[in-house]
């Protein structure tokens, strides 16, 4: 049997127009690309995105991460965590090392130790966590915190992909030791015609070098 539908009211209409006229929401997947000046992708950078809905109200992160020491090297490189998580600092060298971090007001210091000698190390304040090893010069890795949920890292590729809906008047940022402060622009403020949620940030200036050990461009003095 055919159902036949008759005419829908014109209020209807209107109300269903309204409310998808009045939506701020976006797409529900957010792509973030991260390219040189010349055009080549960049890995291993840091992008997040501070949510208008979530400014004053969020919630610290219960969860934990981990950042490991592997061939006298930070393992990964780069962390991105959210405000209150626990980070684990394990040793797995065969040799001793000494981690510590002046980064105020996220500073401390995990005295010389092999194994898992140190309890977890909670970090309460955004910002960037510059880490070294007392013994080791040669040794330099990164922790970012942010206040926000929604955080990742460009993969070889250059770009990073969330899940869930923007809305007018977030910001996506960006951050990597490679990238100088005074790049532009680090970061974009969601408007309604984003509605595609997909953001290249186009680098201009040249990047600092990757780090690798004993390199004389990687004194602490670069970043």
């Amino acid at each position: 049997m055919k159902t036949v539908l008759g005419p829908i009211p014109l209020r209807d209409i209107a109300m269903l127009w309204l409310l998808l006229a009045g939506s701020t929401s976006l797409a529900e997947t957010v792509t973030v690309s991260v390219h040189d000046r010349n055009g080549e992708p960049v890995p291993d950078v840091a992008v997040y995105v501070e949510r208008t809905v979530d400014r004053g109200s969020h919630t610290s992160s219960e969860s934990g991460a981990v950042m490991d020491q592997v061939d006298q090297r930070f393992v990964p490189h780069l962390l991105v965590v959210q405000t209150g998580t626990l980070v684990e600092f394990p040793n797995s060298d065969t040799i001793a090392h000494h981690v510590y971090s002046f980064s105020h007001p996220n500073h401390f210091k995990l005295p010389i130790y092999k194994g898992n000698a140190h309890a977890p190390v909670r970090f309460e304040e955004s910002g960037v966590v510059v880490l070294g090893c007392n013994i080791h010069d040669n040794m330099l890795g990164y922790i970012i915190v942010v206040d926000t949920p929604v955080f990742g890292k460009t993969g070889v590729d250059g770009t990073a992909t969330f899940d869930g809906k923007l809305n007018e008047g977030d910001r996506v940022t960006i951050w990597s030791p490679r990238i100088r402060a005074n790049d532009s622009p680090l970061s974009m403020v969601v408007d309604a015609g984003d509605a595609a949620s997909t953001f290249e940030f186009r680098l201009q200036k040249a990047l600092r070098p990757p780090h690798q050990d004993q390199s004389e461009s990687l004194s602490w003095s670069e970043y």
